[in-house]
């Protein structure tokens, strides 16, 4: 009997050879064939799934999503059965900083897609990611749970501080790829901000 085709264990294979090629080149310098290459599959095996470079694209960003996913989970479960609303806010925010191999192609990938659909047309009408605002939420949920139990300033906007915390993350997480600062010196400053939401501050009215 012929081999039965598993569709999406070969769309995997094809994304995962998108994200080592565009690792390596970049995203702007991708194309097809070159992903076709590097997965051992021919031109036409990727355009069958894929139809355009864009929907290629598209699918491997959000191949990348679910690893980044996966690693703040992994992150949480080194924490412990119960981390806190702290610890779980610092392994999402510290899960995106370039500070290995996997970590430095998801940041750069990211970061390409964003810049490439502001002019590319075609990238510009798929979706960028389903839900673009999760990392935001679910950080504001976290600083708000800690504000609850006492564990965080009462008097912090949760979700300004979650906004810049995420911001903070990415543009550190550039400055690691151009060899502005090292990961240490990014993961002190984010941990420095960090401290300053998840401390408990009494009120004047308090004092």
């Amino acid at each position: 009997m012929p081999k039965r085709v598993d569709h999406e264990e070969r769309r995997t294979q094809i994304a995962e050879a998108l994200v080592r090629v565009a690792g390596r080149r970049g995203l702007h310098a991708v194309g097809m064939r070159d992903v076709a290459a590097e997965a051992g599959v021919s031109l036409r095996l990727v355009q069958y799934y894929f139809e355009t470079k864009e929907k290629l694209l598209l699918y491997g960003l959000q191949h990348l999503t679910d690893r980044f996913t996966a690693r703040v989970g992994a992150r949480l479960a080194a924490a412990g059965p119960a981390p806190g609303p702290r610890a779980a806010a610092e392994a999402l925010i510290l899960a995106s900083l370039p500070t290995d191999p996997e970590s430095r192609t998801f940041h750069l990938l990211y970061s390409s897609y964003a810049i490439l659909s502001v002019t590319d047309e075609a990238l510009a009408a798929q979706p960028f990611i389903a839900n673009p605002d999760a990392a935001e939420d679910a950080l504001t949920g976290l600083i708000r749970a800690a504000q609850d139990t006492g564990q965080a300033d009462p008097d912090a906007d949760a979700r300004t501080e979650a906004i810049s915390l995420l911001a903070m993350a990415a543009t550190l997480g550039t400055s690691i790829l151009v060899g502005q600062r090292g990961p240490e010196s990014a993961v002190a400053v984010l941990r420095h901000h960090l401290d300053r939401i998840f401390t408990p501050r009494r009120s004047a009215s308090a004092s």
